[in-house]
């Protein structure tokens, strides 16, 4: 780092120590980051939770959560400093970074999956993040932060669920199940991508909003418990071609019901053990893949920034909370029942 980069004040970090609820998250002084060789020093924007934060809090996501790691895996910022091997940014640049530290493309291997912000390696609820080269992808110039601190996990991972490992297209419906941020993505990369979507929700308040967001038809499932017949009829009795799953364990069954033959249904995440048994058969008899996804890799992330900039997607935000109320947008965020994402803003 040369002397023109260097930064000498310091900053505030969340750490999180697992198992204790919002009691396990706190503040602390956060000195400046030095970068290494091939590391990026980014002063942090915005930043915004997923679920898989909650889980990392309650120790039910598959990977544990380091003790004292500094939460969150979304979010944007400014490079102010840089290792001297450090090619594929520039000072004063705007980025975002992947989920996993270092996985750029081809095959998800375990080694890949196990290495990722905010769980294991220090995320962005802080003034600073430090992030490999290889994990940085510049940000959308038409994106505000709060939208560009909003991408990384549910954008690309409702992305990589619509795209491999054929993308849908003209002539394919897509079934989203759920209205968590995942869900709502997938309503707008699958009309991106030329699809007839349906989409399950709980409310009319919430159909109408999926409406504005491109749902072509919206099914109540208060209204309508048994929703797969009425995806069945909307599709002339053939079902869909790809389920975008965002519940799980719940509407496993209903979503099977309701694909095509040949059709995927594809399950978001990692889900916490809950109540109730699957059934014996869960994919009834049907020729169906089922196939679980892990967001996605720097390049998924790539085409998903440039696909959106050409239609001007913009992500769904919800709330927007200072950092200093960061416990606040936590329970929020686990309690309530946003519509959207839930961001942080750093001043």
């Amino acid at each position: 780092m040369s002397d023109g980069q260097k930064q000498n004040a310091n900053g505030v970090a969340y750490q999180l120590e697992p198992l204790r609820g919002l009691d396990g998250l706190s503040a602390r002084v956060q000195p400046v980051p030095v970068p290494g060789p091939n590391q990026v020093l980014v002063r942090v924007r915005a930043a915004s939770l997923n679920r898989r934060d909650i889980m990392l809090m309650e120790g039910t996501y598959p990977l544990p959560a380091r003790p004292g790691v500094v939460p969150l895996v979304d979010g944007v910022g400014e490079v102010i400093a840089m290792g001297s091997d450090v090619t594929r940014t520039a000072l004063g640049e705007r980025v975002m970074s992947t989920y996993f530290v270092g996985w750029v493309d081809g095959p998800q291997t375990q080694a890949l999956t196990g290495q990722q912000y905010g769980a294991n390696h220090d995320g962005w609820l802080a003034t600073y993040v430090l992030l490999e080269q290889e994990s940085v992808v510049r940000v959308p110039a038409y994106l505000t932060d709060a939208e560009a601190a909003a991408i990384t996990c549910a954008g690309l991972v409702a992305w990589a669920g619509l795209i491999k490992p054929v993308p849908v297209g003209p002539g394919d419906t897509v079934l989203t199940v759920g209205t968590g941020p995942v869900g709502l993505f997938a309503v707008q990369h699958a009309k991106m991508l030329g699809a007839r979507v349906i989409s399950i929700t709980s409310s009319a308040e919430k159909g109408e909003r999926l409406r504005k967001l491109g749902a072509d038809e919206v099914v109540d499932r208060k209204v309508t418990p048994d929703w797969e017949h009425a995806v069945l009829e909307l599709t002339g009795g053939l079902g869909v071609q790809r389920v975008i799953e965002g519940v799980g364990k719940l509407t496993l069954p209903k979503s099977l019901a309701a694909t095509a033959y040949n059709g995927e249904v594809i399950l978001i995440g990692a889900f916490p053990a809950g109540p109730g048994q699957q059934p014996a058969d869960p994919l009834g008899g049907k020729y169906v893949s089922l196939r679980r996804v892990a967001v996605g890799s720097r390049a998924d992330l790539e085409l998903l920034t440039r696909t959106m900039t050409e239609h001007g997607a913009r992500p769904v935000i919800d709330r927007v909370y200072p950092f200093e109320r960061a416990l606040e947008a936590y329970r929020y965020f686990s309690e309530g029942e946003p519509f959207g994402k839930v961001v942080i803003t750093l001043s």
